[in-house]
């Protein structure tokens, strides 16, 4: 099927949408508040971003308050768009591996928390004047208090996010400069388990990303590797 909105990176889905006759967000089915309509593309190294969530302790803003002035580094733009002092701290992490500046999600089974940890010991050689920097601000241990989720909140969070859905995957082909798709998989979830989730986290297939900067913090995100979101859900059931 021609891709009918050209210039929409969400094309795929808003292609099935208009063929459907279906408006934004009105599944013409019972209950729809509780279900959603979500397409992608096959194959793709994209992230969807699924929700926004500040990690704990709140009360201590912990990305402004601690990321920022004791683990930022200066930001490209400094002393041109922004200020000459202007910091940038940007990572998006799993749990499967550390990130080239020493970051990692961990995950405490006991406490039931999703914790952001810091290991000197891992930061890239081509970092070493950052980490001199973070070792006169702050010294080189372990982040102290480590930010974090429970797993509760993100329980709350990702259930009222991640409603039940149909999942549509779908092929691109080009061709003379024109977008196709073929919809070839279709997959019904249910039932959000946020034991799948903290698992997602912990194989790299859900990330936390941080993108902040010194006038302005974006916000953290849960982003989740693009086909991965059946991983989330207890219940899968494949439409043939």
């Amino acid at each position: 099927m021609l891709n009918r909105r050209p210039n929409n990176v969400g094309g795929v889905g808003n292609t099935l949408e208009d063929l459907l006759g279906i408006e934004e967000n009105n599944l013409p089915i019972p209950n729809a508040a509780e279900w959603e309509l979500k397409c992608q593309r096959e194959n793709t190294s994209s992230l969807t971003t699924l929700f926004h969530m500040e990690p704990s302790p709140r009360a201590l803003k912990f990305v402004p308050n601690v990321l920022l002035p004791f683990y930022g580094w200066k930001h490209t733009l400094a002393g041109s768009r922004y200020p000459e002092t202007e910091l940038s701290f940007r990572q998006t992490i799993n749990g499967l591996e550390r990130s080239d500046r020493g970051f990692k999600v961990e995950i405490d089974e006991d406490y039931h928390k999703v914790l952001i940890s810091f290991d000197s010991r891992q930061v890239d050689s081509r970092h070493s004047e950052w980490l001199h920097s973070v070792e006169n601000r702050i010294g080189l241990g372990e982040l102290n208090p480590q930010p974090y989720w429970g797993f509760d909140d993100l329980n709350h969070k990702a259930g009222t996010k991640l409603l039940n859905t149909f999942y549509i995957e779908a092929s691109v082909r080009k061709e003379d400069g024109n977008e196709y798709f073929h919809y070839k998989k279709i997959l019904i979830l249910r039932g959000f388990k946020v034991e799948n989730f903290i698992k997602a986290l912990i194989e790299g297939k859900l990330l936390v990303d941080f993108d902040a900067r010194t006038g302005h913090n974006h916000g953290t995100k849960f982003r989740l590797r693009q086909n991965a979101r059946p991983w989330l859900y207890s219940d899968i059931q494949e439409v043939r």
